[in-house]
């Protein structure tokens, strides 16, 4: 007989979904992408990339669980709610995703503070080369000096976005 005292441990011996499994990060993702959908207005781009956050933050703190073309629907979704060029950011992260496992296969044991340098060049990266592909496509003279607050503004809120990822991932792996 059980006792009736333990009816609050029932997630023991319980699996969870595939869907909470495979689909909460991507979902977080998306959720994060749809933040530049904001009714925000400001004179110049102050706002990080929520969306690419999420996707270095789940990077690299599940390696096993993406691979590199997981880039490719993810930034398509983030360019058609952000409003940048279509392939821009499809391209970047992919590109990064690529990168970033270049560097994992290098590194034999990796820190913390080595995952906020990656993902610090990462969001260099696709920022201003997202300004570039911006810039050929007919978005205006925008200078590299203009979005260097979005990029400080990016890394230094990237601890705070991993910690919410593990803790998201606390609750996707429990049943």
């Amino acid at each position: 007989m059980i006792d009736r005292h333990l009816r609050h441990v029932s997630r023991l011996g319980k699996h969870p979904s595939r869907f909470r499994l495979a689909g909460t990060p991507v979902v977080t993702v998306m959720v994060g992408s749809l933040a530049a959908a904001l009714p925000l207005i400001a004179q110049s781009p102050v706002m990080p990339p929520f969306g690419l956050l999420l996707l270095l933050s789940w990077r690299l703190l599940r390696p096993e669980l993406w691979r590199a073309w997981i880039g490719l629907p993810l930034g398509l979704f983030d360019d058609m709610v952000s409003g940048q060029p279509i392939g821009s950011a499809m391209f970047l992260w992919t590109v990064t995703l690529l990168m970033i496992d270049a560097v994992e296969h290098r590194m034999v044991w990796r820190s913390y503070r080595q995952d906020w340098l990656i993902a610090a060049i990462a969001i260099i990266f696709c920022i201003a080369t997202g300004l570039f592909f911006a810039r050929i496509t007919g978005g205006g003279e925008v200078r590299l000096l203009l979005v260097a607050p979005q990029m400080l503004w990016t890394i230094l809120l990237f601890p705070f976005v991993v910690r919410q990822c593990a803790r998201i991932d606390r609750w996707r792996v429990m049943a």
